[in-house]
């Protein structure tokens, strides 16, 4: 990583941002999102539901507790990009093993820093979705928008994000066995898994019905991850399969898939929801903050109208943030309830392993 680097970001719609490379010196296309948390940097490169994508933090100061080992939530960043105004490469924080900009460049990662993410930030919820790319200073605005609109990703990003092979996490004195369906599985999830006395198998999102059968497991959860739902049949048909067979719960995606799988409409909406939103809870009749890290949305109505009962709602915008269906004892919510990055307010787990019991 070179720091006196000059890089550029450029927008689909022709706006060019410069700054100073402070990742790896690659170039780099993705869907740009912006990412409103004021902590939690690591957990957000490292979460999978951000794979393609070029992150913009909105908050001003980022890296300032640099990189530490125990807190990834995958083993590998997938995201394409990071866009930061400030990134800190002198961090305070006696855990850090390296900083924000070592492990970017580490994982051919680019960083472009020094640049508004404010007005960034502003410009896509004002037009929603764009693409961009982070390109060196000098290229041309043409040829940067040739790259962008050139740009095809091979296959849907879960299959680059999902494990091959199942793998075990064992807690001693365990009550249940849960399999994860991997879509972009988070460490968190599993650790609160643990936590509550539950083995977890995560298995690849490919997985059949007979092949998750096998573990007699005591319930199914199909995590969150990136990409068009919609894009996802095989995992619909799935699910289909799996509902009233076992206890069913969804994350992100996995919430999305769920819903489809009862014939629900899914939407993209607009800018997304990425960082922290304040949740209400309609049956327990409370608000809460919870992480996000979507692109899409159900639609209430056809989830209604697909026989589900809507359980949470974004007290911002009333999109659904969680669906049930007692019948089948089945749930699902739009966020991240194992807290990574974020608060850990949502009872999501303690649910699902009453549900289990019950």
């Amino acid at each position: 990583m070179n720091s006196s680097a000059k890089l550029k970001l450029v927008l689909e719609n022709g706006q060019e941002f410069y700054g100073i490379a402070s990742g790896a010196l690659f170039p780099a296309v993705g869907e740009i999102v912006f990412n409103t948390s004021v902590v939690g940097y690591q957990e957000i490169i490292s979460d999978p539901a951000y794979a393609g994508q070029i992150v913009v933090m909105t908050y001003p100061a980022i890296g300032q507790y640099g990189i530490t080992d125990e807190d990834y939530e995958s083993r590998t960043p997938r995201l394409a990009g990071l866009v930061v105004r400030e990134c800190s490469s002198t961090p305070s924080n006696f855990r850090y093993t390296k900083t924000l900009s070592e492990e970017l460049e580490e994982h051919g990662i680019p960083c472009i820093s020094g640049v508004d993410t404010r007005m960034i930030s502003h410009i896509i919820r004002e037009n929603g979705s764009l693409m961009g790319a982070i390109v060196p200073a000098g290229t041309p605005l043409e040829q940067a928008l040739e790259i962008i609109a050139g740009h095809k990703p091979e296959g849907h990003p879960v299959a680059g994000v999902s494990c091959r092979k199942r793998w075990f996490s064992r807690t001693p004195h365990h009550r249940f066995d849960v399999v994860i369906l991997d879509c972009g599985v988070k460490h968190g999830m599993i650790e609160a898994l643990n936590e509550r006395g539950c083995n977890v198998t995560v298995v690849p999102f490919n997985s059949t019905l007979n092949e998750i059968a096998a573990f007699n497991p005591d319930g199914v959860l199909v995590s969150g991850g990136p990409g068009n739902p919609m894009e996802l049949e095989e995992i619909v048909s799935l699910l289909k399969g799996l509902r009233g067979r076992y206890p069913l719960a969804g994350t992100g995606l996995g919430h999305l898939l769920i819903a489809l799988s009862y014939g629900a409409k899914v939407e993209k909406s607009g800018c997304g929801q990425y960082g922290d939103m304040p949740v209400r809870s309609l049956s327990a009749g409370r608000i809460f903050t919870a992480m996000h890290s979507c692109h899409y949305s159900v639609d209430g109505d056809s989830a209604k109208a697909a026989g589900l009962q809507i359980t949470h709602l974004n007290v911002v915008d009333s999109t659904v943030e969680g669906i049930s269906c007692d019948a089948d004892r089945v749930f699902s919510v739009a966020f991240c309830p194992e807290g990574a990055p974020g608060p850990r307010e949502s009872e999501f787990f303690d649910e699902f392993v009453k549900m289990m019991e019950d």
